[in-house]
């Protein structure tokens, strides 16, 4: 004899009842009764979004060992719950079994370099895969993530030297770049303060040109019979003298040697004009 069962079912879920071993009906979210023991409480069938997160190891084309991370967000299809509950006894081993298939297919036609950019054409591929075969059972697939790859860390540590020799490289490029400007304006601004310096030093002659002239004509004004010789050594007697103070007066002169012949004022102020210089 058969007797009412109260049973409760939560939101998002819903209650298969099988009546004598045979399925009978589902039972929808809230207050529902069977009739025991005729009819049981088979199992149950959740409508929330669920994840699943595989780890894949496998190589890529240059032979790199590599672990790849997929999470697979799946869900049951409402009108599709008795396929859901009947067909797998393991749905997430299933899933499982496709992610290994499509990505030990796919990343060995790929190098290391390549897989990561590739990661989003990986995951389509693995959607696509487990939504064709999943949706046959009552599952939709969601979302298909590659959220982590990981090679060897000897892989790693290797691909960051490489990364860091391409930089050093490109900073002593830059350097280099850097110290061809500095010299190149450096010479412009010499060749600038020479050009400058020459300017100066042509104008200052000129106007020491045109102060002896000044000096030749009043001389020759001012003292009757005075030749433009008489003034042309007197001048130079002049300058010889300031020269040779000048060049004792230096820092580091020692000796100065002075012609005792009178005679030989010309080429004693070239001569102290040369220790000047030097």
């Amino acid at each position: 004899m058969c007797c009412p069962c109260c049973i409760c079912v939560s939101t998002s879920e819903v209650v298969v009842v099988e009546r004598l071993g045979k399925f009978d009906r589902l039972l929808s979210p809230g207050f529902n009764i069977i009739w025991c023991p005729c009819e049981q409480h088979a199992g149950s069938v959740s409508f929330r979004v669920q994840q699943l997160d595989v780890r894949v190891e496998t190589k890529t084309k240059d032979n790199v060992f590599l672990t790849a991370v997929v999470s697979v967000q799946y869900q049951v299809i409402r009108e599709k719950a008795y396929q859901a509950f009947y067909a797998l006894t393991n749905t997430q081993q299933q899933i499982t079994a496709h992610i290994y298939d499509v990505m030990r297919s796919q990343l060995p036609t790929l190098e290391l370099d390549q897989v990561f950019e590739a990661k989003e054409d990986l995951a389509l591929a693995v959607k696509n895969a487990l939504q064709e075969t999943m949706s046959g059972y009552g599952y939709q697939i969601l979302q298909a993530l590659i959220t982590d790859i990981d090679p060897d860390q000897r892989v790693k540590n290797a691909m960051n030297e490489i990364n860091s020799a391409k930089r050093l490289k490109f900073a002593v490029a830059e350097k280099a770049e850097g110290q061809k400007i500095l010299q190149v304006k450096s010479a412009e601004a010499e060749a600038e303060a020479k050009y400058l310096s020459g300017v100066g030093v042509a104008k200052q002659r000129k106007a020491i040109v045109d102060g002896l002239r000044t000096s030749i004509v009043d001389f020759n004004n001012h003292i009757q019979g005075a030749t433009s010789k008489d003034v042309m050594d007197l001048l130079l007697l002049t300058q010889y003298f300031d020269m040779v103070r000048d060049v004792g007066g230096a820092n580091h002169c020692k000796t100065t040697f002075v012609s005792s012949s009178n005679e030989g004022v010309r080429d004693s102020l070239l001569v102290a004009n040369a220790a000047k210089l030097s």
